[in-house]
């Protein structure tokens, strides 16, 4: 019985793919014919992904809370693997277009999914719980971090209060991250002093999100799209991709978590303990940090108002 052509040809071109590598052709046909067939669960490591659930109480719905928050890691993972692509590609418009897009529509799904966690545990339960796991915080989200500052300048991260000291100068990265917004969000309320939540986080990722921000410096996505012509800057697609990664990161995200905070935690910041010592009131509402990854895409008006439509639509139950 001959071979189909199409077969014939298929293994000719293995052939010369594995020439050109300076291997034999033979040896990796041996292999596939004694590989077993790829199952589904094996892919994906079903049984480990099922295993990682480690509740530390015995409340059934923090197994809620700990695998959404794995979930929310997994599309930070997929975010970082778009913004990757973006820097290792360079500047070209309809390339970052594209994977804007993408990473919008990962952000998408986590905003439009946090009705889980804002509505889809017992309060009595999730005050418990969370009282065990101390001091960790979702504050503590490196990868998360990490997005940001593949997004925009390091610059626009510094804490909006001095972010003017450093205009205009060649500030090191170094210097900068000794301002970044989020350690306001990680202080003690009475002393102003750095929450063990903080403490632990810079420990173990300072270092790391440092050297992220300088191999960036001159290639974050915002660099990127300035290196592009005039004429793709102006690409509406482009720019309304940008605008949105700003409104989902700055705006939708932080949102969500307030109006899930606002439910779970009790009013009085002296009382709250539970987000890991964070001082979630004035870290999370947009119109407080004024985060603003690309100022030169928004109006005056816009940067005025900056996430009060938002806030609006969250309080008034829309």
């Amino acid at each position: 019985m001959s071979l189909p052509q199409e077969i014939i040809d298929r293994i000719h071109l293995l052939d010369q793919k594995y020439n050109a590598m300076g291997q034999d052709l033979l040896s990796y046909l041996d292999g596939l014919l004694h590989a077993d067939v790829c199952t589904y669960w094996d892919y994906i490591h079903l049984e480990t992904l099922l295993s990682l659930q480690q509740p530390r109480t015995k409340f059934p719905d923090e197994t809620v809370f700990i695998m959404y928050h794995q979930i929310t890691e997994l599309y930070f993972k997929l975010a970082l693997h778009e913004l990757q692509q973006m820097v290792e590609r360079g500047p070209d418009a309809a390339f970052m277009t594209a994977r804007l897009q993408r990473v919008n529509r990962y952000f998408a799904v986590l905003t439009g999914s946090f009705d889980i966690m804002v509505e889809g545990m017992e309060r009595e339960q999730f005050q418990k719980f969370r009282m065990s796991l101390l001091p960790a915080s979702g504050f503590q989200s490196v990868q998360y971090r990490t997005i940001e500052i593949y997004a925009t300048e390091f610059l626009r991260l510094v804490d909006k209060d001095v972010r003017s000291r450093f205009e205009g100068r060649d500030a090191s990265v170094k210097e900068l991250f000794e301002h970044i917004y989020w350690k306001a969000g990680a202080t003690e309320l009475a002393s102003g002093k750095k929450t063990l939540t903080l403490e632990q986080f810079e420990e173990k990722y300072s270092k790391e999100l440092m050297e992220t921000a300088e191999h960036l410096r001159d290639k974050n996505i915002w660099v990127m799209f300035k290196s592009l012509p005039e004429a793709e800057q102006a690409h509406d697609d482009l720019r309304q991709a940008l605008r949105q990664l700003d409104v989902n990161v700055n705006i939708n995200w932080p949102l969500v978590h307030y109006k899930s905070a606002v439910r779970y935690l009790q009013a009085d910041p002296s009382d709250i303990a539970a987000t890991g010592g964070t001082n979630w009131q004035k870290y999370l509402p947009p119109r407080f940090q004024k985060r603003i990854f690309y100022p030169e895409l928004w109006s005056k008006e816009e940067i005025a108002d900056w996430g009060k439509s938002w806030v609006s639509e969250v309080f008034s139950g829309k």
